[in-house]
């Protein structure tokens, strides 16, 4: 079972984005090397469908965690030895010796810098080779999911012809003849296994990275079950690149499968829906998530419409675009595919009646997909009161806490549906009346 999502539920979690400040991909892109980032990116952009896969994931990184480890690579040397290996080489020793003996001959006569850098090249990869073979041994008695990673490395390094490597001396001249010998051999004879040590090599430092962020932020581990339990609990859930997110408890099952949320403007409901997205989503990697402690069945996908846009080039409002959201989110529901669907203030681009309408219709209407878990964010605190007769629809509230004229926002999930109603309150506040009667008054 694979895991989908698409470029607007990317986009509004902020899921992507190497460069991109705030974006969860550059919160853990720790990475020393080239290939480990490529690798983050490739785990970032392919969620896992599998408990299993997802697990044993998140346990390779809770063991790095707690074994503290630091890279014990040099980041330039890695990149000499792919560089070197992706410079391909000849099936043939004899071929191999004469194309060396070509180089050597022209570094002699001309400037060509070919036969030095291959030198520099290869004494990087037996320095590399050589690191890993040491920090292999060192995890060698070491228990735990990452046992059969390392046996694996350990058995290529310590092969009699990989050990050979071992012993070269790169810092006295070595003849021609040797120089192929070495070259054809990694080149040729062991290079499916030395891509290995590589991929091994970028393996460790994404392990290393992440586990790291999750060491510094005190993140944990969710475990993944089953798909057919349509479960999703996690224990002081927050927004993973907040640095003082607020924690809430947020259960998910299949007889209560509808969470109905509502409070106020600012009180927090669309951080919430994120943090959940957010969560959904790293756990379905394997990665550490923003939470104490997290329990979610494995979906199929994770849909969201929380910023939805006008789109002027295909002629959309805003309204229409948040139509053609909804209808997508239904599409892919009727389908028969699990998914997690999230949807903040619907219909906000209508008229309250409408909006009413809308968003009681869609709630009841995706009610019925047990197999899905899905949430709903409102202002429209009358759409609450009519959806009660629904026994897995569950409401929850962002509160805010009036301190006289001035309202506080806890963040913190309540059971129940919101009374508050504050926004003429804030605009008072603001002093914005006064302003357009003094304007209208000149």
């Amino acid at each position: 079972m694979s895991f989908n999502i698409d470029k607007q539920t990317l986009d509004e979690l902020n899921l992507m984005g190497k460069f991109r400040q705030g974006s969860v991909y550059h919160l853990f892109n720790r990475t020393k090397t080239r290939g480990g980032e490529q690798l983050l990116d490739k785990m970032f952009r392919h969620p896992l469908g599998n408990s299993e896969d997802i697990n044993n994931r998140s346990r390779i990184f809770h063991f790095f965690q707690q074994a503290g480890l630091a890279f014990p690579f040099d980041a330039q040397q890695v990149t000499l030895m792919h560089e070197y290996l992706d410079a391909g080489g000849s099936k043939s020793a004899a071929l191999t010796l004469a194309g060396i003996f070509v180089k050597k001959s022209l570094a002699s006569l001309t400037r060509d810098e070919r036969y030095k850098e291959m030198i520099q090249r290869m004494h990087a990869t037996i320095i590399t080779l050589n690191k890993c073979r040491a920090f292999a041994r060192t995890l060698r008695n070491v228990p735990g999911p990452y046992a059969a990673n390392v046996a694996a490395i350990q058995g290529i390094l310590e092969d009699s012809h990989a050990g050979q490597l071992a012993d070269m001396d790169i810092y006295r001249s070595i003849p021609v003849k040797t120089l192929s010998y070495y070259d054809y051999l990694l080149k040729g004879k062991l290079r499916t296994k030395m891509e290995a040590v590589l991929a091994f090599i970028y393996e460790t430092d994404v392990y290393i990275a992440v586990s790291g962020v999750a060491a510094e932020k005190n993140f944990g581990y969710a475990v993944a079950l089953p798909a057919e339990a349509n479960v999703l609990s996690a224990r002081n859930l927050s927004h993973p690149c907040l640095a003082h997110g607020v924690g809430n408890d947020v259960t998910m099952q299949q007889s209560a499968n509808v969470l109905f949320l509502t409070g106020a403007n600012m009180a927090g409901k669309s951080t919430l829906m994120k943090s959940i997205g957010i969560g959904f989503y790293l756990a379905h990697m394997g990665f550490p998530v923003a939470a104490t402690k997290m329990e979610f069945s494995v979906r199929e996908g994770l849909y969201s419409s929380i910023n939805v846009a006008d789109n002027i080039g295909l002629g959309y409002s805003h309204f229409y675009a948040e139509v053609v959201r909804v209808k997508q989110a239904a599409l892919a529901a009727a389908s028969g595919k699990k998914l997690l669907l999230m949807f903040d203030e619907l219909f906000k681009g209508t008229n309250v009646k409408d909006a009413y309408d809308g968003t009681l219709a869609v709630t009841e209407g995706f009610s019925g997909y047990r197999e899905c878990l899905f949430i709903v964010s409102t202002h429209i605190i009358e759409v609450g009161e009519a959806l009660k007769e629904y026994d897995n629809i569950r409401f929850a509230f962002m509160p805010t806490i009036m301190e006289g004229v001035h309202p506080r926002y806890t963040y913190r999930l309540q059971a129940g549906i919101t009374e508050d109603r504050q926004g003429m309150m804030i605009i008072r506040n603001e002093g914005i009346l006064e302003l357009l009667n003094g304007s209208g008054e000149k």
